[in-house]
């Protein structure tokens, strides 16, 4: 590999972030208990994050809207003022909580950092993913973050102009599959997966991968045997 430019997902690579979505879903299933099971709740939320998407893209904020258009639905549009109030506040509290990064992460961003160009390559509310950078202590590892709109191939296209790298010279690290692995194969590029014991439905495949330039490992120290 003549890699240039290492790029690294945020939540789930960097810091911990689905498990306090878990947590949010678990306050929202509390609030409508009697509609619904867990299980038909968890899913109504799903799909309607999933149909927003091309609307309200990724992130908190989207998450919340989702959240009150499933409580809508489970009402009958009869939501009152106090539980949209509660739905509200889970929302808000997910933007207020606090960046715990994974183990090791400082570590290995110490030993690349001069090597290669870092930057940060994540979805989400852009607000958001720059305050948990800054909170991190991290962003003065990166020469550059990019909040992406969604992590297709054509989104990782327009990267890779913006940054003037060719996509055999790029490198993306992150948890899942289908965003930060797929798409980089899929046009030249090099991949690794580090998983996360939590992962998001919408970001689940149903397949194996394999190519010559993917790597799997099962922790972020493990990348720098592939690079150092």
């Amino acid at each position: 590999m003549n890699i240039q430019i290492i790029a690294f997902d945020a939540d789930d690579t960097l810091w911990h972030n689905e498990p306090y979505f878990d947590e949010a879903q678990d306050r929202f299933c509390e609030l409508f208990q009697n509609y619904a099971s867990k299980q038909e709740l968890l899913s109504l939320i799903l799909n309607h994050q999933v149909k927003n998407l091309p609307i309200y893209g990724f992130g908190i904020k989207a998450f919340t809207l989702s959240m009150m258009e499933a409580a809508l639905q489970l009402t009958n549009h009869q939501l009152n003022g106090k539980t949209m109030e509660l739905i509200i506040q889970i929302g808000k509290d997910l933007l207020l909580k606090p960046v715990e990064l994974l183990p090791e992460v400082e570590e290995v961003l110490t030993a690349l950092k001069g090597k290669y160009k870092l930057i940060v390559a994540t979805k989400g509310d852009l607000k958001d993913q720059h305050r948990k950078l800054h909170d991190s202590g991290l962003g003065h590892y990166f020469h550059h973050i990019e909040v992406m709109s969604d992590k297709t191939e054509m989104d990782y296209e327009k990267m890779l102009k913006r940054l003037d790298i060719q996509p055999q010279d790029f490198l993306m690290i992150g948890n899942s599959l289908k965003s930060d692995v797929l798409p980089v194969l899929n046009l030249g590029g090099h991949a690794v997966h580090i998983p996360y014991h939590t992962t998001w439905e919408y970001e689940k495949i149903d397949f194996e991968i394999q190519h010559t330039n993917f790597k799997a490992v099962e922790h972020i120290n493990e990348i720098l045997n592939l690079l150092v």
